[in-house]
């Protein structure tokens, strides 16, 4: 991506670790949509025409009472595995945790080719999963006093150009208008012609900063890591000791995730065991599009046109914005904490949950997006993309449901990305809005357009 792309659009390529993040959330942002979405490539998900979930939206992303059908577990394995299969995804897992009861199911291997099933133990990169733990460790930074989330960017950051006028609340609700290195040509090249080089902090900002912003502060949204960088170097200079320091000592270890991990920035490898990550395109293409051609879609499928190894490129790139690693059954804690209130105290976990707004007011069915934390209709939060990897994480405090999809392709052949796709049906399944049959969940996938 150049910095010709629209301001407006905030369909991120799917390379990039939001790329699913904001897409599936305006996918399932169950609001009244009356009519069918412009079709859009790439990431960009929804519920099929129609077929939208029963659910009550209020005023700051809080939902009312959505109903859960009864649980049809023969169903929801249907759906998982047809999609996946479809999805061409080497491999994939998911945990379904309900009051009617759990669904594990695991499909294919964890490499292209290989013999070894994937496992609900397989460790993965989570990609921007990595956000909620950085607005995690800001809340708590805000909640014992060392900073506001009103404070100027500026107080902490003095580089930051009209840093005056952005605020901490600004950065963590993507609304502070600072650009994406992310969606630089440099950032791009980089990763395609050295994939191991080790990326710091610094780098990245330093990428962003020169260039233009997309609007003045909290003139609009627009999905930049560059803010969640921002708040890493803020959280390490108030607490005094690194990133990952912090992260095991505020979030890993009170949440008892032993099989998560924020790796040091040198480390391209993943803890046994687990799952290679694949993709079919390079980091410069997918700036302009996720979709194979129609030919090379059709070579994927006939199996003439393998993908391409992600597994140990160094994900430095990301920093506190995607570096992490996880498993499933981590992440469905993981999401429980993060909305049960586990990590916060009761007036902060309110003011986050409450701070879900559509991140486009004149949009009915617009993506809700708040502090580090998305709304994927009645589920709360996140998703997560690195090349080879998709992740998503979400829960239903109300009904108690908490759902994790990972794929080890990311993006499918045709564009989709494969783990929101195959969580969208489901959730379709279990509140009483999924299509008529696995061919209509893969036609009708749209989305609002950027």
């Amino acid at each position: 991506m150049t910095n010709s792309r629209p301001k407006n659009n905030w369909h991120v390529p799917s390379r990039l670790i939001i790329a699913f993040g904001i897409a599936t959330a305006a996918a399932l942002a169950i609001t009244a949509c009356t009519s069918t979405p412009t079709q859009t490539p790439a990431s960009s998900t929804a519920p099929p025409s129609g077929a939208t979930p029963s659910n009550d939206t209020t005023a700051g992303g809080k939902t009312g009472s959505a109903t859960l059908r009864g649980l049809d577990k023969a169903r929801v394995q249907e759906t998982f595995q047809t999609l996946a299969k479809e999805l061409l995804v080497p491999g994939a897992a998911m945990m379904l945790r309900t009051t009617q009861g759990d669904i594990n199911l695991t499909y294919g291997v964890t490499s292209a080719g290989g013999t070894t099933s994937v496992s609900l133990d397989d460790h993965i990169r989570i990609g921007s999963i990595t956000k909620t733990w950085t607005g995690t460790v800001i809340l708590q930074l805000v909640q014992e006093g060392k900073l506001k989330l009103e404070d100027p960017v500026s107080k902490y950051r003095p580089d930051v150009p009209n840093g005056d006028n952005i605020t901490i609340e600004q950065l963590l609700t993507m609304r502070s208008g600072i650009y994406n290195y992310s969606e630089s040509y440099e950032l791009s090249k980089a990763l395609d012609t050295t994939p191991q080089r080790v990326w710091t902090p610094e780098e990245l900002v330093a990428i962003a900063l020169p260039l233009p912003v997309y609007f003045g502060p909290g003139k609009g949204f627009h999905y930049s890591n560059t803010n969640t960088v921002l708040l890493g170097l803020i959280a390490e200079k108030l607490d005094g000791k690194g990133f990952g320091q912090i992260v095991r000592d505020r979030i890993l270890g009170p949440l008892g995730l032993n099989q998560t991990s924020f790796p040091a920035s040198d480390s391209s490898g993943l803890p046994e065991p687990f799952s290679r990550g694949y993709m079919y395109m390079d980091n410069l293409l997918t700036l302009s599009t996720t979709k194979l051609p129609a030919d090379l879609i059709a070579k994927a499928q006939d199996g003439s046109l393998k993908p391409n190894d992600y597994t140990n490129a160094n994900p430095s790139w990301t920093w506190a914005a995607g570096q992490g690693v996880s498993t499933a059954g981590d992440l469905v804690t993981m999401a429980e904490g993060l909305t049960d209130g586990r990590l916060l105290n009761p007036d902060l976990q309110k003011k986050r949950m409450d701070s879900l707004v559509p991140v486009d007011a004149d949009n009915a069915g617009a993506a809700l997006y708040g502090m580090a934390l998305a709304q994927f209709g009645p589920l709360y939060g996140h998703t997560g993309e690195l090349p080879g990897y998709n992740t998503f994480m979400g829960r239903d405090p109300q009904n108690k449901v908490t759902l994790v999809v990972w794929t080890n392709l990311a993006p499918a052949p045709d564009g989709r990305d494969p783990a929101s796709t195959i969580a969208k049906a489901i959730i379709g399944d279990l509140y009483g809005a999924a299509p008529s049959g696995p061919a209509t969940r893969s036609t009708s996938d749209t989305a609002p357009p950027g």
